[in-house]
């Protein structure tokens, strides 16, 4: 939320006709909006303001938006992610839902639509936010995501180095995290959290939190 309680939206288009429309758009609908025009620019900010929705283009300088969105779930798998393009293909959408996006848009951008797909992205948002009850660590994510690839304890053990009685308490304290006791309900939760389950680089497999 903004200052003025506000739902804040962070948007990343480095077209300024298509970033300010965007805007526009959401400010008549009763949004706080950041705009940025490099993907960069947006971590920066993501890292001292709090954010409720972002944005992004695919098609930007530097980092692109499909980047942008891997390093944002990895850092705050709770954060919803739309992504918008020109250029759309069947590929991409496959890529981008699989980097946890919570919709991929065509440009130009229906008004309706497009405000649907942004209060149903800030629904799923809170909802995530309700599950993730307490932040894993790094080692838990990357146990989470061997959980995922359908990896038993003893497997897991071998591929992290470390025991089975080790693997066996992480295990139990990710379910704990995410108020489940069974895989089943494990792999629900996360869905709904949308986290990848696989980062597109290994450098941007980073904590939720610190410790």
């Amino acid at each position: 939320m903004g200052e003025d309680g506000k739902q804040q939206v962070f948007v990343v288009d480095d077209e300024p006709e298509a970033c300010a429309a965007i805007c526009r758009t959401l400010e008549l609908a009763g949004y706080a909006v950041c705009p940025f025009d490099t993907a960069t620019a947006c971590l920066v900010k993501l890292r001292s303001t709090p954010c409720d929705l972002l944005i992004t283009d695919v098609v930007l300088p530097g980092m692109d938006g499909i980047e942008l969105l891997t390093e944002v779930k990895c850092r705050t798998p709770s954060l919803p992610v739309l992504v918008v393009t020109g250029y759309g293909s069947v590929e991409m959408a496959v890529e981008v839902m699989a980097a946890g996006a919570s919709s991929l848009l065509q440009k130009p951008l229906d008004r309706s639509s497009f405000l649907a797909a942004v209060e149903a992205a800030l629904k799923c948002g809170n909802r995530a936010r309700t599950v993730m009850r307490k932040p894993l660590t790094k080692s838990e994510v990357e146990v989470l995501r061997l959980i995922l690839d359908g990896k038993g304890n003893k497997e897991i053990a071998k591929l992290r180095h470390r025991s089975i009685r080790t693997i066996e308490d992480q295990r139990r304290r990710i379910m704990h995290k995410f108020g489940v006791d069974n895989p089943i309900d494990l792999i629900r939760e996360v869905a709904i959290v949308r986290m990848p389950r696989q980062p597109h680089r290994e450098q941007l497999s980073l904590p939720f939190d610190r410790s």
